[in-house]
């Protein structure tokens, strides 16, 4: 036995190699993107272990372990992130460190002087502000509030706090209020420190602290902390609490915004979501207590949770993903990362334990080459602030009739207002109608370039995008597009066909190599059908995989004992649209033939 599993390993490594070379030669002659559809899907794979071998980077974890724990749980996510791996249990619990996907040398910031230059707010006036709308025609706004609702799952780096900024020098022509002014410059606020000890082996590299679990669990909705959690919870049957009317009570420290698991940066996309997906949990509730009438609500919370959560995966791994990115070789290779290949000949060659033929869900648990963690560098390629207009048009679905409605009046503390007036049916359908942005250069929304945040100063959040780069030790576009295999480029003009770009781009950075990662990824010039750039895709591959594999809970624990068999037909079964039609049928019309829920809905 032991010979033969040796002998396996080495011709799986052998076979692993072969690829990898194999892999090389056709890169050095063409693109991937322009391969035929499997061979392209097969170079995916073969590029994805690469970069798990080379591109993961521990950096500590900088906290101790949760006590919100006992044995007997492990059957379910704890509140915190803590104990998913039983053997490391502060791997991706709330408050641990963010992980790099460069070797930590590469992972120093500027210093000085360089770390403002140029100017994060000339780029976001010159390069980044919106002109025109650029719309996104194969994407609809629900794209765009989706991604804002799964980030704000994975990660986030706190509340900045005052007494520490930058001070970013103005132009004598810069429209910044005066009043918003500190000795001339404008002021952002600094990331928030992390004040734990530092292992010796980090050297100059930075380390931050996600406030959020790490995991792929629905914090956004059920929150990263015991004490959060209860807050959102009703007590009965394992609900979470809703008013009369079906929807999210009002937090009652933050007034105006839904009471959830996490809603810093509200607005009405986040809301939708939100509540859409509580009304699932409440409904698996009640599935789950109908077929397991002896549970209690602790039991019947943790159940539902984890179908809910694995669902959302489900969605964002096989539709949405391959809505923005549509291309042949990604929507083959997100299904296979969920279900596999669907030919029979290829799940035998490949062998029952492999990923590619069967699907990470319900295969061994894997960490590859570092413990789990988000990565600063998934921080910055999920940027995608240009998805955001700056206005729609709020449609009513029994009558037609539209309005035209900034999206700044339609956030913070007005948002519960705004979804009283139009209305929950008529939003989800106004969203399925409309076109998020493109995310290109010149397309960065105005609104968010002077944009108000109570308890802090005004914000123009396409310079603040800019430095959390530099001073999080993110390295700029040509070095990064090295780090994860590119080609480095020598020009401005190699970057972009975008007309004026490179020029202007030139006037501000002078030297190639100075170019910020956001503007080189918002420039570079995309494979056909992707939403965003092939660089950002890179760190995708990895990353998107990672948060499944990593995760005992949708790999060794995905199976009938821990989410019922009831539970593991509901995920297989259902998508995003039969969760729209479930919650709001009205729906149906408009969804008549939709292939994926993320494009443009019928406009009825």
């Amino acid at each position: 036995m032991s010979r033969r599993n040796d002998g396996f390993e080495f011709h799986a490594g052998l076979l692993q190699r072969l690829l990898d070379i194999v892999y090389r030669v056709i890169n050095f002659f063409e693109r991937w993107d322009r391969l035929p559809t499997l061979l392209a899907a097969v170079n995916l794979g073969v590029f994805r272990d690469r970069l798990r071998a080379h591109n993961l980077h521990h950096t500590g974890y900088g906290i101790g372990t949760s006590s919100d724990w006992s044995a007997g749980r492990e059957r379910w996510r704890s509140p915190d992130g803590s104990f998913n791996s039983l053997d490391h249990p502060r791997m991706g619990m709330a408050g641990s460190r963010f992980g790099r996907n460069f070797p930590l040398p590469e992972c120093v910031p500027d210093s000085g002087d360089e770390l403002l230059d140029p100017s994060p707010r000339e780029i976001s006036q010159k390069l980044l502000a919106r002109r025109t709308f650029i719309p996104a025609t194969k994407l609809n706004l629900l794209a765009a509030a989706w991604i804002q609702f799964e980030t704000h799952n994975w990660f986030s780096h706190g509340l900045p706090e005052p007494g520490n900024e930058f001070k970013i020098p103005l132009q004598p022509d810069d429209d910044w209020p005066e009043r918003q002014r500190v000795d001339g410059c404008m002021q952002i606020r600094r990331t928030l420190a992390d004040t734990t000890p530092r292992e010796t082996w980090l050297g100059a590299t930075p380390t931050f602290r996600n406030t959020n679990s790490h995991w792929w669990d629905a914090g956004q909705i059920y929150g990263s902390s015991h004490s959060r959690q209860a807050d959102i919870r009703s007590g009965t049957d394992g609900k979470i609490a809703v008013g009369p009317d079906g929807m999210l009570l009002e937090d009652p420290t933050h007034l105006g915004v839904d009471l959830t698991g996490f809603n810093d940066n509200w607005w009405v996309g986040l809301s939708l979501l939100h509540n859409l997906f509580v009304r699932e949990h409440n409904v698996l509730c009640d599935a789950l207590k109908e077929r397991y009438p002896a549970w209690h609500d602790e039991e019947l919370f943790q159940r539902a949770r984890l179908i809910n959560a694995a669902l959302i995966a489900k969605i964002h791994t096989i539709e949405w993903t391959p809505g923005i990115l549509g291309h042949p070789a990604l929507d083959f290779a997100m299904h296979a990362n969920w279900s596999g290949v669907p030919y029979r000949v290829m799940r035998a060659v490949l062998g029952k334990d492999n990923e590619a033929a069967h699907g990470i869900p319900g295969s061994p648990t894997d960490q590859h080459s570092a413990p789990y963690a988000m990565t600063e560098e998934f921080t910055s390629v999920y940027r995608l602030h240009p998805l955001l207009p700056d206005e729609m048009n709020v449609r009513r679905l029994d009558t037609g009739k539209q309005v035209c409605c900034e999206l700044v009046n339609m956030q913070g503390k007005s948002t519960r207002r705004f979804m009283e007036e139009h209305g929950f049916t008529n939003l989800l359908y106004s969203f399925g109608t409309n076109h998020p942005g493109a995310i290109r250069l010149h397309n960065f929304p105005n609104f968010l370039r002077r944009f108000e945040k109570v308890g802090q100063p005004l914000l123009d959040v396409a310079a603040i995008d800019i430095i959390r780069d530099r001073e999080r030790g993110v390295p700029r576009y040509n070095r990064f597009r090295e780090l994860v295999g590119k080609r480095r480029v020598e020009t401005f003009d190699e970057i972009t066909s975008i007309p004026g770009a490179a020029d202007k781009m030139r006037a501000i950075y002078k030297h190639v190599d100075r170019v910020d990662l956001l503007v080189g990824l918002l420039a570079e010039d995309l494979p056909e059908g992707f939403g965003f750039s092939d660089t950002a895709f890179r760190i995708f591959i990895l990353m998107a995989t990672r948060r499944l594999k990593s995760d005992r809970f949708f790999t060794d624990d995905y199976r009938p004992e821990i989410y019922t068999d009831f539970g593991l037909d509901w995920i297989n079964n259902n998508n995003m649209k039969s969760v729209l039609l479930r919650h709001v049928p009205q729906l149906g019309p408009a969804l008549e033939g939709a292939k994926n829920c993320f494009a443009p809905w019928n406009v009825l």
